[in-house]
Formats: C-alpha cells, structure tokens, sequence
C-alpha cells in the first residue's frame, strides 16, 4: 500500500512540473469575440459627427433627426422621427442666414435681403448641403421598396438637413448650429446659383444712387448671319470706363454688360455682392 501512495504522489508531482509550453499548447485557443452592433453603432455615429462637424452630447438627438416616420416601431409617436426637428431646424436656418446676409451685404435693401435668404434656404440649397454631407446614406428608413427606398431619400434630403440644425440646436445651443450653417452656406451665400436681379436694374439703382444719369446702352458691333446674330453692346456711365457684353441679342449683350460693370466696379446687389 505504501509503494503504491509513493507511485501516485511521484506522478502528481510530474505533472505539476510538466513544461508550461505543453500545457499551453494543450488548452484550446480563445476564439475572438464579434464586434458587438452597439460598437459598430458608436462608430458609424462617430463618423456620421465628423461629417456633421459636431459631437452631440445626446447621441439619439442625431438618430431622432436622420430617423422617417417609416422606420418607426409600432406604439412610436411620429415626434419621434425627424419632423418636430426639421420644423425648428427651418427656423433657426433662416434666422442664421439672416444675420449673415445682413451683416455681408450692407448696402442691401429689404427686398434683395429677401431674395437672397429665399434662395439659400429652399428645399434644394438644403438638400445640396446634405449630399455634401454625405447624409443620403444615413438616413433610417421603413420597409418601403428599394425603387421607393432611392426616391424617398432624395426627397427627404432637404427635411432631414433642417432636422439635423434643428437637433444641433437644441443639443449644443444657438452657437452650434450657427457655426454648422455658416460653415456650410458662406460660400453659397456670395455664389448663388441663379441671379437675384436683372442686371441692368440692379446698375441703374446703384447709378441714381451715386448721382448719375441712366446708364446708355450702345450696339458696338453685330456679326454672323442673319438667323443667328451675335450683338456686342456697351454701357456708359459718365465717369467709368465703358463694359462690353456679347450676346445672342441686343437684351442679352447688355445684361453681360451691366454685370462686367456691376462686377468690375464692386456693385452690390449682383450675384457675388
């Protein structure tokens, strides 16, 4: 009985002394663990911020804006999607664009001040901002057909850029969503994309502002055939050296003219200010 006590204790103890390598490479290799969605979740959010250019205290602000009513779940108010915030986005929007064009165009009057703030706040300016932002992809629709799907978001793209102002707003305060539009819509605002004013008006307001007479309209030159003339016109401004535009007809020569002037000698009102 004794040798056989010796027999198992010496065993034991060989095998408490067995190299850690052998026993290493016995035991199973731990397997990695997926990447939870909540992770994937915080970093599609944090790449979504970057893009937004704010970091929301109040992450399901953001997911409220990007969010249709589609892609509610059942029992879900329609205040939970992104229309109470595409409502006060609008708002703050122009209020924003307000104060910038006030202050950029100071010899503006009301209606040009007008005229400016309807073009860079419709639906279209709106949705241009949100592509450039690479928000089309983002944004949480129902079950609603892949052809449906494509359209609904073009579609919603201006709403869900006012309802992204909108929860930048209410998240990081006016300042925030001030430095979110300026930061978008400056350049848009000293380029807009269609004409505010004929040019000829806008050269004749300035003219009777600065004591001068009406400006003079002169065909300087017609060339090319009959059925498709080509006009150069010049416009007089006592004091100023002449503009000469080129176009299809005497109308459209003397509206490039007015603009060379308008651009040339700095006149508010055209479309750069």
């Amino acid at each position: 009985m004794k040798d056989e006590a010796k027999d198992i204790a010496i065993q034991t103890t060989e095998a408490q002394a067995a190299p850690e390598g052998e026993a290493a490479a016995k035991a199973p290799a731990k397997k990695k663990r997926p990447r939870s969605s909540k992770a994937k979740g915080t970093n599609a959010n944090a790449a979504l911020e970057a893009r937004i250019g704010h970091s929301f205290a109040d992450p399901n602000m953001l997911m409220q804006a990007i969010t249709h009513v589609s892609a509610l779940k059942s029992g879900r108010k329609r205040g939970d999607s992104y229309q109470r915030l595409e409502f006060l986005g609008d708002h703050v929007l122009g209020l924003v664009v307000s104060d910038m064009l006030y202050h950029a165009f100071p010899n503006a009057d009301e209606g040009e001040l007008s005229k400016r703030l309807a073009e860079l706040v419709r639906k279209e300016s709106c949705a241009d901002v949100a592509k450039s932002l690479g928000l089309v992809d983002d944004i949480k629709l129902g079950s609603v057909g892949s052809s449906a799907d494509a359209r609904l978001r073009k579609s919603i793209l201006g709403d869900i850029c006012e309802a992204v102002i909108g929860a930048i707003y209410l998240d990081g305060g006016h300042a925030a969503a001030a430095e979110f539009v300026k930061r978008n819509w400056t350049e848009r605002m000293h380029k807009p994309r269609r004409p505010l004013r004929d040019p000829k008006t806008v050269l004749q307001e300035w003219a009777q502002g600065k004591g001068l007479p009406t400006p003079v309209y002169r065909e300087v030159e017609r060339t090319g055939p009959h059925h498709d003339p080509q006009f150069r016109v010049a416009v007089d401004l006592p004091g100023l050296a002449p503009a000469e535009g080129i176009g299809g007809s005497k109308r459209a020569a003397e509206k490039v003219a007015a603009s060379v002037m308008i651009e040339r000698e700095g006149v508010g009102g055209g479309n750069d200010g």
